[in-house]
């Protein structure tokens, strides 16, 4: 028999929750499946002898899209399969390169519902490693009310992020 998943609902969050700490050990691979995957090819984040001679930064690094990922990953392992992010900002501050121990914090920030029946939570996020801040990203994403509601199943005019 499966497990069903965790899933957090809109009542078992405050403001001022923290979503449990995620820590990754940052590798070459990391970094250059990330650029891959996002058909990423600038050769900064897969040439080291180009990034730290061109690019002027100590080794290969982490791109947009991969760091996307892992605050969506991130964000999703606390609110189970149901959670769904509506829109994402970030600011990357300072590279991320393999040997990094990349740790994402996250603290809910405000709670609220609108018009169309979503419980949306704003998340401030942060990438930390070695003690930097690398990445602060605000995250809004939804979650459900109960559980039989699904914010996966709302769509055109009822998906509002």
């Amino acid at each position: 028999m499966a497990v069903p998943a965790r899933m957090l609902l809109l009542g078992q969050v405050s403001v001022g929750d923290r979503v449990p700490e995620l820590e990754v050990e940052v590798s070459a691979t990391t970094v250059v499946l990330g650029a891959l995957a996002s058909r990423d090819w600038r050769p900064m984040h897969h040439d080291k002898d180009f990034a730290v001679e061109r690019a002027g930064t100590p080794h290969i690094f982490m791109n947009t899209q991969n760091q996307a990922a892992w605050f969506e990953r991130f964000l999703t392992d606390w609110t189970g399969p149901r959670g769904r992010l509506g829109r994402m900002r970030f600011q990357m501050k300072k590279p991320v390169c393999p040997g990094d121990r990349m740790a994402l914090s996250g603290v809910v920030e405000s709670i609220d519902s609108d018009e169309a029946g979503f419980g949306w939570l704003e998340i401030a996020v942060q990438l930390s490693a070695s003690g930097e801040v690398k990445t602060l990203c605000t995250a809004r994403i939804t979650v459900p009310f109960d559980e039989s509601d699904n914010p996966w199943d709302r769509e055109g005019e009822d998906w509002r992020p």
